[in-house]
């Protein structure tokens, strides 16, 4: 029998910069705990089945794996979300996505909204879950992402939003959107980062976009004024590098008050654009 600091400690000499971290999570997650459980009571006893169960679990962090696909889930917003190794993991930086669209129109306002290669469901439920005026929809081309986004709805039971299976805007012909928004694949083909930490497992689908990583978002922004409405806004997250070329080829495409927003680390991370109005 050991103890859970003495587990925690021997666990936490992976090599992780979260190591402490990731071994909490994973301990909590094994023994159906909060963490606080593991503060609360660093010295309770671990049987055997949950030890071994424990220490599976680390082996395959140690080899990589990220924790959100050991768990099955991840924090997004202020949402508890349901992840698969067939879909992107939510992170942090994405939530500036969010936060830019709630800014763009107060939560008196009715608003058609469009989440493109929306994997888990992460930023229309986000938006879902803080704009119920709002009819957001969520697509991807993978069918088994659209179900797990489903699933996502259904456990958060938010009912003004919708998935749908679509490569981008294949199956959106005739609709029309107030905002539009994506994270969509932005790493060039041949970026050494693919082949370090948790990007390691995730699907290169949602990763890799060409050559120099903007083919997606070319595509995109080429199509987005077809299913924008007019002073319609669309929001593209990319690079911390991209920046220029995005504001570029949004300016190229008709797009006006374009800009960019840094992330927390003072990065350009997303930038933006609308359609002129009418008058």
């Amino acid at each position: 029998m050991v103890r859970i600091d003495q587990l925690l400690a021997q666990a936490a000499q992976i090599d992780s910069p979260t190591a402490q971290l990731d071994t909490e999570l994973l301990l909590a997650f094994v023994l159906d705990k909060p963490r606080s459980y593991l503060y609360a009571w660093p010295d309770k006893t671990v049987d055997e089945a949950h030890v071994a169960a424990f220490m599976a679990l680390v082996e395959r962090r140690q080899r990589g794996e990220p924790v959100a696909y050991l768990l099955g889930r991840q924090g997004f917003w202020t949402l508890d979300l349901e992840v698969a190794e067939h879909t992107l993991i939510p992170r942090a930086d994405s939530e500036l996505l969010v936060e830019t669209a709630l800014q763009l129109a107060d939560d008196s306002s009715v608003r058609k909204v469009l989440d493109l290669g929306t994997g888990t469901g992460a930023l229309a439920l986000a938006l879902a879950s803080e704009r119920p005026l709002w009819s957001v929809t969520g697509v991807d081309r993978i069918e088994s992402a659209v179900a797990l986004a489903q699933s996502n709805q259904r456990h958060l039971q938010l009912t003004n939003v919708q998935f749908l299976h679509s490569h981008w805007f294949s199956a959106l012909s005739g609709q029309r959107y107030d905002l539009i928004l994506s994270n969509p694949p932005y790493i060039a083909a041949n970026d050494p980062h693919l082949q370090q930490g948790d990007v390691r497992f995730e699907p290169l689908s949602a990763l890799v976009s060409g050559v120099d990583g903007l083919d997606d978002i070319r595509e995109i922004i080429v199509q987005a004024p077809s299913y924008l409405t007019a002073a319609g806004w669309l929001l593209l997250e990319h690079g911390f590098d991209q920046a220029h070329a995005v504001r570029q080829l949004l300016g190229g495409a008709g797009f006006i008050d374009v800009y960019s927003r840094r992330d927390l680390s003072g990065h350009e991370r997303i930038s933006l654009g609308r359609l002129p109005s009418l008058s």
